[in-house]
């Protein structure tokens, strides 16, 4: 799955000269929490939070009075407060790639450009979200089990093999290491064969069920 498949295009972004009021209430009216900030060209040069525009605003506390709050937030431009240095990445990059960047940069949304560095979308962590509940069959009714599996080749197809051979239909699969030891364990969700049935054939082959229930 690609970053393209799962971003929000097009991009709704600003240019550097969007007056702080305008920003503020584009952000608010399409509920975004970040808007990209590009050139005559479609290439990004900033990005504005709604952090930031909310840090640009002046205290309940000042002694200016409203005409000049406003006078002075009219001159106030997204170059002004926008940050400079952007990550983006491409529309080709898979989307675990991207979720990896999200998180070690601890950021909710990176601006895509494709190959010419032009925006062409959105992408945020809650279409990460979504995409992984799509991959792990979230919502689809069905047994969900979550299997320990020993190290080496062949393992998923001898378990597969099992399933198939009982009448069950796989509607997902995921892998991941348990962080308390390292143990590989799938989590595999599948209908059309009861747990009492798959369970003994699963713990036969010698993998492990570590949790299975009904969802």
């Amino acid at each position: 799955m690609l970053v393209r498949e799962r971003m929000t295009s097009p991009a709704v972004t600003i240019s550097p000269g969007t007056p702080f009021q305008e920003a503020l209430k584009l952000m608010r009216d399409k509920k975004f929490r970040r808007l990209p900030v590009v050139d005559e060209a479609g290439k990004v040069v900033g990005i504005v939070s709604e952090r930031d525009l909310l840090h640009a605003s002046p205290s309940p506390a000042t002694s200016l009075s409203v005409w000049e709050v406003n006078y002075l937030l009219w001159k106030l431009k997204v170059s002004d407060i926008m940050t400079h240095n952007v990550l983006t990445i491409n529309q080709n990059m898979p989307i675990e790639d991207a979720a990896s960047l999200m998180v070690n940069h601890k950021i909710g949304g990176l601006p895509v450009v494709d190959d010419a560095g032009v925006i062409v979308g959105v992408i945020t962590e809650t279409d990460i979200f979504k995409a992984f509940v799509e991959m792990l069959g979230g919502g689809q009714p069905g047994l969900r089990l979550t299997v320990q599996v020993p190290p080496g080749a062949g393992t998923l197809a001898r378990l597969s093999g099992k399933i198939t051979e009982l009448g069950g239909l796989i509607l997902s699969v995921g892998s991941m290491s348990r962080e308390t030891d390292n143990e590989r364990e799938l989590i595999i969700k599948v209908t059309g064969v009861t747990k009492e049935t798959l369970i003994p054939a699963i713990e036969a082959l010698g993998d492990h069920v570590v949790d299975a229930r009904e969802v």
